[in-house]
């Protein structure tokens, strides 16, 4: 089978959509090594490089310059897709180029979430107009949706009223850097090179409204919570009102870092005591998983995808509840049943996300499309 991957946030995109990208192509690649895969970027210049890509080949327009990718992308991709004799194109980050359902290529997109639609606030209207415009036609001409969470396929049936039948609803994993513990004088190394405290409370995510920091600093500030908080996250125009509170309340011992590696923070979040993710709306939620498999308890929100990463044994809060966010952390720093519980019943949730279980579910369909030909 010749597959072909929209590989421009593989190759350029260094959070959400671009570890989905990675992480998905690394696993077919791995486990399906029969196939010939193809990547299909619109450049190729200063671009991230990550495992076993050498295994497929990488296509790009002959011309490098915006314009010119922005059009081969959306407008010429399809015809290099019939060049390349493609059986299967899979549309990794929302997009399907135009008039690819003219061809006998199947095609799949990956949805990862609507947030757009559902809380617009958060978002300029000219990008909710392209959003919405790109998403609902890639959806429209492709033979199968995959939607990464229940509450994505329930955003897909709501606001683009899809067939339901249309709709997979499939898993995304985590990197596996995340599910090997270092050493202790990695670990070692990396305290040191961070200068992190003996004991803290992680935050990993950008900092941005939606995911909802000021709310942690809060809590910390009046619940007297001493605990250091450790941020990791790419800062937005929000993190100058979490500055702001920072300043005006005095609140101590917490660490922004920034630009750590992905083969370092695995080690930040294992020496972490808990893992806080109050996001208020996420498609998945992937540094929830990472956490379990970390092995630390996590405290994250009510509603939306958070329960599907968090399973059973993390505790749900109201994110904006600042009094129910208090007494979550303070039960899981003093009750070492309840965190021994919580780690071993995490780590068990997070198997269903496993390598193989993914890769095996991805090919599985692409299987059943191509032999509906």
């Amino acid at each position: 089978m010749r597959i072909g991957y929209d590989a421009k946030r593989a190759f350029y995109n260094r959070s959400g959509l671009g570890n989905y990208s990675r992480d998905l192509i690394r696993l077919l690649m791995q486990f399906y090594p029969e196939n010939e895969y193809f990547l299909y970027t619109p450049k190729t210049r200063n671009r991230i490089h990550f495992s076993d890509e050498e295994k497929a080949k990488i296509v790009s327009p002959q011309k490098d310059n915006r314009l010119t990718q922005a059009y081969w992308r959306s407008c010429q991709l399809k015809d290099q897709l019939l060049k390349d004799k493609i059986n299967l194109y899979h549309g990794l980050s929302n997009e399907l180029p135009n008039d690819l359902h003219k061809s006998r290529i199947r095609s799949i997109v990956t949805i990862h979430d609507l947030i757009f639609l559902r809380h617009p606030q958060w978002y300029p209207a000219i990008d909710r107009f392209i959003y919405k415009k790109k998403f609902s036609y890639s959806c429209q001409i492709a033979d199968t949706v995959i939607a990464i969470s229940q509450q994505t396929r329930i955003d897909l049936l709501e606001y683009f009223q899809i067939n339901e039948r249309k709709i997979e609803v499939i898993y995304q994993g985590c990197n596996h850097v995340f599910k090997h513990f270092l050493a202790d004088d990695e670990k070692k190394r990396i305290k040191e090179k961070w200068k992190l405290p003996d004991e803290y409370m992680l935050y990993v995510g950008t900092i941005e409204a939606r995911k909802n920091l000021l709310s942690v600093v809060k809590s910390l500030h009046l619940g007297k919570i001493t605990i250091p908080l450790v941020v990791v996250g790419k800062q937005t125009k929000y993190y100058k009102k979490v500055k702001e509170y920072i300043d005006k309340h005095a609140v101590k011992h917490i660490y922004f870092l920034r630009e750590v590696s992905v083969l370092e923070l695995p080690g930040i979040y294992q020496m972490a005591s808990l893992f806080i993710y109050p996001s208020v709306f996420e498609g998945f939620g992937i540094p929830i998983l990472e956490a379990l498999y970390s092995r630390i308890p996590v405290i994250t929100s009510k509603g939306s995808c958070f329960k599907e990463a968090g399973g059973k044994s993390s505790i749900y809060i109201n994110p904006m509840d600042v009094e129910e966010m208090i007494h979550a952390i303070q039960i899981v720093l003093k009750d070492e049943e309840l965190r021994k519980n919580m780690i071993s019943r995490g780590y068990e949730h997070a198997q269903q996300f496993s390598d193989d279980r993914i890769a095996g579910k991805i090919f599985l369909l692409y299987k059943r499309l191509c032999n509906e030909l």
